[in-house]
């Protein structure tokens, strides 16, 4: 078997910035063999411009949306992005499954390799099944009237057993409840069984109208159930914000990705800290910051998120609520609002980091002996960070 080899302005591991004296050695498939000094290298050195790193993990997307790509305008809030997915989803099958393709192909010539997929239904099971990205599979179930626990569970199992069908190394899945604000406490006790000692999802603090809701009952979700004829007699405000309210119940998970964060505070952050003091990467927090910036823009706390030692990770959320599936821009965004966070921060964010979370790490993520994480090469670096110009491409 072959081996290429590859020399680059540096090599970011997943985790450290190796410098321009190393040299990666992959065979043909891209199985790291070893990353050695240019003068054990020996000879066929393909010398490339830019930074070579694992390929990205996108942490959170939903593929069965899009087909909503540009649907959707800017700026609605997240209460009327919600009535829009709810009442304009709904597409001929075929449309949708080539949107979904499409989708996919975006995300691979973006240099993403491995992602964490929202499904509320099993129409994205056979693209997932063709085996081209590995796919953390999230099914998830919504529910805030209790009277419709039942039912919506049954079906979303149905679902849960045709994703569990794939059963590959590649292909992961648990369930996974929406949000606070959208499953009922019988709906959580029907749920919690299938999220045990896996990694799970929850949609966060999206909006400062969710923690208004559960701390008072006031604020623009009850336009929202109003909208919908979602009854709310049965719902007492806890007191307390919205992910303080709902946290017990994802107790039995390894990991919870809390998707967006918008409004998360530090009292929150101290708090799902405290009652998961034996598991100090349970919470990981999902930046999805071109999704916050289309629907409310907003972004969340990153800088707390840094001085609380919070374990990041990036996502893409939806094409109805993105104008890509790019990791990439994902970075460029958050390096243009937060220039002192270093790119190999961000860089181990959106690799390594997402790989642990999505329990994909035996292979993806890092540059290391071993493994076939998808190399990639980042170019348009300056000064250690990415410009409007940077731009990613598959080297294997």
């Amino acid at each position: 078997m072959g081996f290429r080899k590859f020399q680059a302005e540096h090599i970011f591991t997943g985790r450290e910035l190796l410098g321009a004296d190393q040299v990666l050695i992959t065979d043909e498939k891209g199985k790291v063999a070893d990353v050695v000094s240019v003068k054990e290298a020996g000879e066929d050195i393909q010398v490339v411009n830019g930074w070579i790193s694992p390929g990205f993990v996108n942490s959170h997307c939903h593929l069965e949306l899009s087909h909503m790509k540009g649907l959707i305008p800017e700026h609605t809030g997240l209460v009327d992005f919600i009535i829009a997915i709810v009442t304009q989803r709904h597409f001929p099958e075929d449309e949708i499954l080539q949107a979904i393709s499409d989708a996919e192909n975006e995300m691979i010539v973006s240099g993403i390799v491995a992602v964490g997929d929202i499904s509320n239904n099993a129409i994205s099971l056979n693209q997932k099944a063709k085996n081209r990205l590995a796919y953390y599979t999230f099914l998830e179930i919504s529910g805030w009237s209790p009277m419709i626990a039942d039912p919506r569970f049954l079906k979303g199992k149905e679902y849960y057993d045709l994703f569990e069908q794939l059963n590959s190394s590649n292909c992961r899945l648990s369930m996974a409840a929406h949000a606070p604000y959208s499953v009922s406490q019988k709906l959580w006790g029907l749920l919690q069984p299938f999220f045990q000692a896996k990694t799970t999802s929850l949609h966060n603090q999206e909006t400062d109208f969710e923690d208004a809701y559960f701390l008072n009952k006031t604020g623009d979700f009850n336009r929202m159930y109003e909208f919908m004829q979602i009854p709310t007699d049965f719902f007492t405000a806890t007191g307390k914000s919205s992910v303080q309210s709902v946290a017990h119940h994802l107790h039995g998970a390894d990991k919870v990705l809390l998707v967006h964060d918008t409004f998360t505070k530090e009292s929150d952050i101290d708090y799902l800290q405290k009652i998961a003091a034996d598991q100090p990467n349970k919470w990981q927090y999902c930046l999805c910051v071109n999704a916050n910036q289309y629907i409310s823009n907003a972004l969340p706390p990153i800088e707390l998120f840094r001085e609380k030692n919070c374990r990041i990770v990036v996502g893409t959320d939806s094409l109805a609520s993105n104008h890509s599936l790019s990791i990439l821009n994902e970075l460029k965004t958050i390096g243009k609002f937060y220039k002192t966070i270093p790119l190999t921060e961000q860089l181990q964010w959106a690799t390594f980091n997402g790989a642990a979370a999505l329990g994909f790490n035996e292979q993806y993520g890092e540059i290391t002996k071993g493994k076939q994480p998808g190399i990639i090469l980042i170019d348009g670096i300056e000064n250690n960070q990415l410009t409007t110009a940077s731009a990613v491409r598959r080297l294997i």
